[in-house]
């Protein structure tokens, strides 16, 4: 269904709806989607089938808690295109995640899903304050990654002057943000923190620069490091939230006016917050997982999409639409080191693959002033014996070109003795000491 499109700047009719309009067209394109899934996604017609449903089953909202839940492992299961619903031909374009664990979970996007997408990004700035004409610095990545595209297309579609910055070269980010004087930028927050760490470098002020806004998403951050980046770059923080496998940013964001929370854009995107160990429902309030069941999408449809995200669902504000709390966490063990997933699993079949380290490692995650810094310890076979400093320091070198090359983080690695690293007392090892948030 083509998406309605305001008049830059301007609501759109559906944001200042009634609940019980809202609600209505949420079950009209809920139905009309568990239908096309079923219809053109063997995975789909398979889990519907296993778990006794068919998609004429739903008749209000609540039955779509007989649906069964889609996880990553199904994405990764159906690599590349198994879960498109549409021809690969009808696919304009295609996203993908890093593939933390070997296959990256692959999304796809028809021309009216990108008219969607561009549609949301655009709502989702303009609720930000951005208007037709601003200049918005984009150093969200471009490429794979669905923030740089998904930023880009939704700032030109509210009329905005776009500059395609991409992340990295610091300095030249500063240079530009001082020499075309943007009023927004959109970037990860621990990313600004560099910037804005950039710019005293060069004996200059962040408050002094034009950025009014900064829309900051594809990693959680605190309400701390909110008031950090507004006392030392002089502008509005607000969160934008997204996923590939559920669109990219542009899934929920903040109201500049409010500043409480993520506006879902419940048009497209059907929320639900389940408890992470059974699934079940939780009231609206009470924190569990957030799960979304795409309204809208064409190409790739997905329903009960556990995100693995740690929330809670709040009444509607500045919006007609629900909003989600601050994300506290992840239900998985899950690390989003400088916006790329990190899986502890992903270091350990490394650290499994030297023979000369045992199977037992930790992480160490800190934030050194502006940056996650992640310390890899690990330990040596007791078969190994003792080894020179040149030896550990090569099997360190090793695991940390390793680590870069698969996972795609920096780290520091410290190889120990047999016998260095705690050993559980309670049957689950501590994988991961994660000091960032003390």
């Amino acid at each position: 269904m083509p998406v309605q499109r305001p008049a830059p700047g301007d609501l759109s009719p559906i944001e200042t709806a009634s609940r019980d309009e809202i609600t209505a067209l949420q079950l009209a394109r809920m139905q009309a989607t568990l239908q096309h899934a079923y219809d053109h996604v063997p995975h789909y017609r398979k889990s519907f089938d296993a778990k006794g449903v068919k998609p004429g089953d739903l008749r209000q909202l609540s039955d779509l808690a007989k649906f069964p839940f889609t996880v990553k492992t199904d994405l990764r299961d159906n690599y590349p295109f198994g879960m498109f619903a549409v021809p690969r031909e009808q696919v304009a374009r295609i996203h993908a995640s890093s593939g933390t664990t070997g296959k990256p979970t692959v999304v796809g996007y028809t021309r009216q899903d990108i008219d969607t997408w561009a549609e949301l990004v655009a709502r989702s700035i303009r609720a930000a304050g951005g208007r037709p004409g601003d200049m918005i610095h984009v150093a969200y990545g471009y490429g794979l990654f669905t923030g740089g595209l998904g930023a880009h297309y939704g700032a030109e579609r509210a009329g905005c002057t776009v500059i395609p910055m991409s992340g990295g070269q610091t300095e030249k980010q500063v240079q530009l943000i001082r020499d075309f004087k943007p009023s927004l930028i959109m970037v990860t927050p621990s990313y600004m923190q560099v910037i804005i760490e950039e710019f005293t470098r060069q004996g200059l002020d962040a408050r002094d620069s034009a950025l009014k806004v900064g829309i900051f998403g594809a990693e959680p951050w605190t309400e701390a490091m909110r008031h950090d980046i507004e006392a030392k770059a002089g502008l509005d923080a607000v969160d934008i939230y997204g996923l590939s496998e559920v669109m990219g940013p542009g899934v929920a964001s903040e109201c500049i006016e409010s500043k409480d929370g993520p506006v879902i854009w419940e048009d497209h995107f059907y929320p639900e917050i389940v408890d992470p160990e059974t699934g079940e429902l939780v009231p609206d309030g009470e924190e569990g997982e957030l799960v979304f069941t795409s309204l809208t999408k064409e190409a790739m449809p997905i329903v009960r999409y556990r995100t693995r995200d740690l929330t809670r669902l709040l009444p509607p504000t500045s919006r007609a639409f629900r909003r989600m709390g601050k994300i506290v966490g992840r239900s998985d063990d899950m690390m989003i080191i400088r916006g790329v997933n990190v899986f502890p699993t992903q270091v350990e079949e490394i650290v499994l693959a030297h023979q000369q380290l045992s199977g037992l490692y930790q992480l160490h995650v800190s934030r050194d002033g502006l940056l996650d810094q992640v310390e890899v310890h690990c330990e040596l076979q007791p078969a190994a014996g003792r080894i020179n400093e040149a030896d550990r320091s090569a099997i360190a070198q090793w695991v940390q070109h390793r680590v870069k090359t698969l996972v795609g983080i920096s780290t520091q690695v410290r190889v120990f003795d047999p016998d260095s690293i705690e050993r559980t007392q309670t049957g689950k090892a501590r994988r991961v000491v994660d000091t960032r948030l003390r």
